[in-house]
């Protein structure tokens, strides 16, 4: 019973830490594509390279980083160099580049050249996108019909002699001392490296009902022109499922089956011929429905009727079950290959390692009691020791692949510096009476030291982030963006209110009558509210403000924000805000584990608990020395507010988290400043006078690259295969503009751009 309650725990807590993956999991891969498998790297569509152009470059760099290894050639005659794993975009190029390298190397296909390409329906244009973008490697691409590029590319295999074994699929990867040993079904092979182009479109997803085994029932569509005066079954909700059922339309009957009731994530166009063919009645249209059999001459559906179900039977001579794509988990799972955002290890061992390390750390401090007794003898060191074992046992664990390991080595860094830095007196347990002091140096208190670490750390990965978003890409919104970020950092929430603000005291520059007045030169700490507005900066008008800061609040809050707001929305969390920027710097590793969804989406009403409560305390606050009954409630509110709100949801929990669902935890779920600047915006945007808005074009491919990297969770695929407006009166987009920036297709812009001349979805692989 107890293990069975344990197991339910572990799976709930992976099921919550896990949101972030979505349904676009990828594996675990570094920079230069090598997965946690050294020597076996992953390419194309299975690392995010959603075009063919990019795919091609996925395999250029790859093969240059390789043969810049000491060790890239294997030395052996028996051992390849390199084993390629898919004839497609990235794999070809890899294998001309390596080739021009002087890398051996030979490439498995399950199916034929540019499989993928070769299930494109007859005569489809494939277009060279993104134009800005030229292509790397010796791999052909231009605006070609799927034909002529097959063609190209044959050419180009025999030409050069590449070694492309069709038809053969890889079963089995053994390492060998410094190779692979690689099994096929027609063979035995050995390889130095291994690079997996394998792509997703091989590994379709099924509705698993039955009869859906049958050869009428297909998952991808080939040849549409070929069925005529048929009954034809079409399920899905997607680009490829719509486009399939209205070309098969024009000579057929098609019946259009999907789960949902209404289509969240098509092309605009789509959706018009959709109507149009639908009002024709050449395809009948079945929303909130699911197949449950395919018959032989009939297939069972089951309809939602807002209540109740319906089953039907519609006759059919052939079905296409066009859902989408899985990542091939089994397989790389099979291989050893980690994906992202995995959980493995055990939740409780992590739990109880943890909680020891607190244990050592409280007998360490010196001032532990137990059920009343004094173990304030127990030596200092020994204590250490209790910490320093169960902590070990952590860092071992988690680099041998327990994730909750990792996830308690967080808590324990994000709990210390935030529950010592609370205050003197006031550290939380085990830190009670000895972590200030432990933490302060130099003359220097730990709250300054803590001011130190988070510039550094803002600074450290924000110049990180500034070169991958910024200067990589030559794009000049995110150069700036990262360059207000950490000015913002430096200026308004370190130099000012730790240095200059004194210096102005000290020497007057501020005039004598306010640098004499204790209620100014006394609370250099209200600097902070310079540019943090209430109620982000809760202490605003608490704590006898001098008028200068009453009045300066004031005005930041509600007449300088709402005007910021009308113009840029809630930008201010991506260009101004100091928990943004941490989160858009050293959180910025893990943007793309940011909970996506609509359950994710649903929580967001936490902020708006913590909005009503920060006001509430506000006014409890302000009124109690008018207001006899709310003199003892303001002191506990606000206590509660403090401890609750700007040590654990600000500090402790979020920047805990950082590293298993994003950067914007704080900001997202729970800011209270977030989301009043978010009522605003909707409400400018819905009176006509909100000025910021994200466009789309109609270039869209749908290769999930901006919802993948939204930190705010937001679907913005789904507005731009539409091209419906991006704003703040449907989402909680705060204007980071990394979805910009990774699109590549060049579709999303703040404000109207060029209509594309053509859909392009052809160049997704």
């Amino acid at each position: 019973m107890l293990s069975k309650i344990k197991k339910n725990v572990e799976t709930n807590v992976e099921s919550l830490l896990s949101l972030g993956t979505g349904d676009r999991q990828r594996p675990q891969i570094n920079k230069n594509f090598e997965s946690n498998i050294k020597g076996l790297f992953i390419i194309g569509d299975l690392a995010g390279a959603p075009v063919i152009k990019l795919a091609m470059e996925q395999g250029f760099n790859v093969i240059k980083h390789i043969a810049a290894l000491p060790d890239a050639k294997s030395g052996n005659p028996d051992v390849l160099d390199l084993l390629i794993v898919g004839a497609g975009a990235s794999g070809l190029n890899a294998a001309l580049t390596a080739k021009d390298e002087g890398l051996t190397s030979v490439i498995l296909e399950k199916g034929k050249v540019a499989n993928t390409i070769e299930n494109f329906p007859e005569g489809k244009w494939v277009y060279a996108e993104p134009d800005k973008t030229p292509p790397k490697g010796k791999l052909w691409l231009d605006g070609a019909q799927k034909e002529d590029l097959i063609k190209r590319w044959t050419d180009i295999v025999e030409s050069n002699n590449l070694d492309v074994r069709l038809m053969e699929p890889l079963e089995e990867i053994n390492r060998t001392g410094d190779f692979f040993e690689i099994k096929t079904p027609k063979s035995t092979l050995k390889a130095k490296r291994i690079i997996l182009a394998t792509g997703m479109r091989g590994n379709p997803r099924k509705l698993g009902v039955d009869g859906e085994d049958q050869e009428k029932v297909y998952h991808q569509l080939y040849s549409p022109r070929k069925y005529k005066n048929e009954n034809i079954i079409v399920v899905g909700g997607g680009n490829s499922a719509i486009e399939a059922a209205i070309t098969l339309s024009e000579q057929n009957k098609v019946y259009l089956s999907y789960r949902k009731g209404e289509f969240a994530r098509i092309f605009k166009d789509n959706e018009r011929l959709l109507n149009e063919h639908v009002a024709a009645g050449n395809i009948e249209l079945i929303l909130n429905s699911q197949i449950t059999e395919f018959g032989q001459t009939e297939a069972a559906i089951s309809i939602d009727k807002g209540g109740h179900e319906e089953s039907r039977s519609i006759p059919y001579n052939h079905a296409f079950v066009l859902i989408g794509a899985d990542i091939p988990r089994q397989f790389l799972k099979s291989l050893g290959i980690k994906l992202e955002n995995e959980w493995e290890g055990s939740f409780f061992q992590s739990l109880g390692l943890t909680f020891m390390t607190l244990i050592g750390l409280w007998l360490f401090g010196g001032h532990a009691t137990l059920f009343g007794n004094d173990l304030s003898a127990v030596p200092n060191l020994l204590g250490l020791g209790i910490a320093v074992i169960p902590l070990g046992f952590l860092i071992s664990t988690g680099i041998k692949g327990n994730r909750y390991s990792w996830l308690g080595i967080s808590f324990l860094v994000w709990y210390t510096i935030y529950g010592v830095k609370v205050g003197k007196g006031q550290e939380f347990w085990p830190f009670e009476n000895w972590g200030y002091d432990l933490l302060s140096f130099s003359e220097r208190p730990w709250s300054f030291w803590y001011t130190v670490m988070y510039t550094g750390l803002m600074t450290l990965f924000g110049i990180q982030a500034l070169k991958r978003w910024g200067l990589d890409r030559k794009d000049k919104y995110q150069i700036w963006r990262y360059i207000s970020l950490l000015s913002f950092q430096w200026i308004f929430f370190f130099i000012i209110p730790e240095f200059l603000f004194q210096w102005a005291i000290e020497y007057q520059w501020v005039g004598q009558q306010l640098a004499s007045d204790p209620s100014f030169a006394d609370q250099g700490w209200r600097s902070y509210g310079l540019v943090y507005a209430w109620p982000l900066f809760f202490y605003t008008f608490f704590y006898n403000p001098h008028q200068i800061w009453v009045i300066w609040g004031i005005l930041l809050t509600f007449v300088v924000i709402p005007i910021f707001v009308i113009f840029n929305g809630k930008r201010y969390c991506s260009w101004v805000c100091g928990c943004g920027g941490l989160a858009e710097t050293f959180g910025d590793r893990w943007r793309h584990l940011a909970p996506k969804g609509k359950k994710s989406i649903s929580w967001e009403w936490m902020n708006s608990i913590v909005l009503i409560f920060a006001a509430v305390v506000t006014v409890i606050f302000l009124t109690k020395n008018t207001i006899e009954i709310f003199r003892d409630p303001a002191n506990w509110s606000i206590n509660i507010y403090r401890i609750f709100v700007d040590v654990w949801l600000v500090g402790i929990l979020p920047v805990t988290l950082y590293p298993f669902l994003g950067g914007k935890v704080w900001c997202r779920y729970w800011c209270p400043l977030a989301k009043l600047m978010h009522i605003q915006s909707k409400f400018f945007n819905r009176i006509g006078i909100g000025k910021f808005k994200i466009e789309a074009n109609n270039k869209c491919i749908g290769c999930n690259e901006c919802s993948r990297n939204c930190q705010v969770g937001i679907d913005v695929m789904s507005y731009a295969l539409k091209q419906n407006t991006l704003d703040n009166t449907t989402s909680s987009c705060i204007g980071c503009g990394i979805c910009v920036t990774v699109c590549p297709m060049d579709v999303l812009s703040y404000g109207k751009k060029d209509e594309g001349t053509e859909e392009t979805s052809e160049t997704s692989v």
